[in-house]
């Protein structure tokens, strides 16, 4: 390969990487790397397509990457400022405003946009209650700044979140209207109920165990043999060397495949959305407790899946917190349950840990995070 042709290859990767952490891409978000994206539209299109059966569009000032769906359990939610979880409420708010800013004009009073948001709800057949009730702004607010954030609102005068604290807030928005058309990725049109829609936005389509496969390799931690249907197995299991160099080549990633299952590397730490180990108190007692269930759990022969006593989860907790209280948010650990709950989710998010019908279970690739000497 001559000079000229790495260089774009690797520009190509850099852009495809860009895209595939950023499914939004503007001229504003990244003003760098976006040229990249337009130079190689073209490409990027017929690589995403071929590769994941993914849809993308580039205009002149954003891409789009349509990704599809997994299943139920298989995405990560969106999170307010707080970094606490989106609460139905809140992506109920969400997808009202965009129903409505889609054919709103490019420049509206918030007070305008809240009477369009309440219109959309009554024609969904959505009772949003009290809508000045605190939970209720907050919810809505929460929604609207996700909005700002992905470039499809923006607050010439004013402030939305003031609507917090007072009702007869104003604020000047100016709406990207084409951002907005462009948001939706599922198939909503089509879909009957909600599940139904989960379904469709998973579907592989033409692509079958090679789509569906690539994809939870690209979007999940690690991809366990025995989570596949017979058709995604037999494929992975004929293909996996020609996947590795693949996913090399067109990301950047490296590929470790072991009797378990597959997972992709990004030495870069560039492309996940979620770190592991991490800071804070949720990601230091995730990795504080994981490393004592390996060792308390761990089998002498490897195993994809070993059951967790639920009594031995809420020992181990009490004894972290005991010895490293100090060192934690004092707001977490004055609501205990709560703090259990994140940090299994941390273990489930990462494909560390999984429930089960009857309880927690470690999964393989949980024996990384064995202390020395338990390796």
């Amino acid at each position: 390969m001559t000079d000229f042709a790495t260089e774009l290859a690797a520009e190509r990767r850099i852009a495809a990487r860009l895209l595939l952490k950023y499914p939004l891409v503007t001229r504003t978000s990244h003003p760098e790397e976006f040229p990249l994206v337009r130079r190689h539209a073209d490409d990027l299109v017929a690589q995403f397509r071929q590769l994941l059966g993914y849809r993308l569009v580039v205009e002149a000032g954003f891409a789009r990457l349509h990704k599809a769906g997994l299943d139920r359990d298989a995405g990560h939610h969106l999170t307010r400022t707080s970094g606490s979880p989106f609460t139905p409420r809140t992506y109920a708010y969400l997808a009202l405003a965009l129903s409505a800013l889609t054919t709103a004009p490019e420049q509206l009073l918030f007070s305008e946009l809240l009477t369009h948001i309440r219109a959309a709800a009554a024609e969904a057949g959505i009772d949003l209650g009290d809508v000045n009730r605190a939970v209720e702004k907050r919810a809505l607010v929460a929604a609207l700044k996700q909005l700002t954030a992905w470039g499809i609102l923006s607050e010439d005068e004013g402030s939305m979140e003031s609507y917090v604290g007072d009702e007869r807030a104003e604020a000047l928005l100016t709406i990207d209207r084409e951002i907005a058309r462009r948001m939706i990725s599922g198939p909503v049109g089509q879909a009957t109920s909600a599940p139904d829609l989960i379904a469709r936005a998973a579907d592989p389509g033409p692509g079958g165990a090679r789509h569906s496969v690539r994809r939870r390799l690209v979007e999940t931690p690690v991809v366990y043999v025995d989570d596949l249907t017979d058709d995604e197995r037999d494929w992975l299991r004929r293909n996996q060397r020609r996947e590795q160099r693949i996913f090399e080549e067109a990301l950047g990633l490296d590929t470790e495949i072991r009797a378990e299952g597959v997972a992709l590397f990004d030495h870069a730490e560039e492309l996940t959305d979620l770190d592991f180990p991490a800071a804070g108190t949720i990601g230091w007692l995730a990795l504080l407790l994981l490393e004592r269930l390996v060792t308390s759990l761990r089998p002498a022969e490897p195993t994809v899946s070993v059951p967790v006593p639920d009594d031995l989860i809420g020992e181990l907790l009490d004894q972290l917190v005991e010895r490293h209280g100090k060192a934690f948010a004092k707001e977490l650990l004055d609501h205990p349950d709560q703090l259990r709950h994140a940090v299994l989710d941390r273990l489930r998010a990462m494909r560390l840990a999984a429930q089960g019908p009857s309880g927690w279970v470690l999964l393989a690739a949980a024996a990384r995070y064995a202390p020395e000497g338990h390796r």
